[in-house]
């Protein structure tokens, strides 16, 4: 199964990972976040965010959903990619993480594959019936 930390300004991980055990009606393993303060240093966020990487991998990945590309969070979660091992998204969303629960125990491309269409399909215009 491949785990998943949701790196993110202050607590969006956390709500995030709430709203999506909502969803999935259900406690979900190996999947943690990690939140960046204004107040954090960014070497300390990054050196506990390799020790949850660690406790997170079972031995098939771990994938790192950021919230907004080139910001501090998704900047850590950029220093931490190792190719094919721990892969990082931008743009975290809750439609992109519940599709990534969905489908976890996959390999780590065809969860990547599935975070991204996630995301993509969650975004809707809804227009007026009238």
């Amino acid at each position: 199964m491949i785990g998943i930390l949701v790196i993110t300004h202050e607590n969006l991980g956390q709500h995030l990972i709430s709203c999506a055990t909502h969803v999935m009606g259900e406690k979900l393993p190996q999947l943690n976040h990690l939140g960046v303060f204004i107040q954090d240093q960014p070497e300390a966020i990054f050196s506990k965010a390799r020790v949850m990487i660690d406790e997170l991998d079972s031995g098939e990945g771990v994938l790192l959903l950021s919230d907004i590309f080139g910001a501090t969070p998704c900047n850590i979660a950029t220093r931490l990619v190792r190719s094919g091992k721990v892969e990082c998204i931008a743009g975290a969303s809750l439609p992109m993480l519940v599709r990534v629960l969905c489908y976890r125990h996959e390999p780590l491309p065809v969860v990547i594959e599935k975070a991204l269409s996630g995301g993509q399909q969650g975004m809707v215009h809804i227009q007026s019936a009238s």
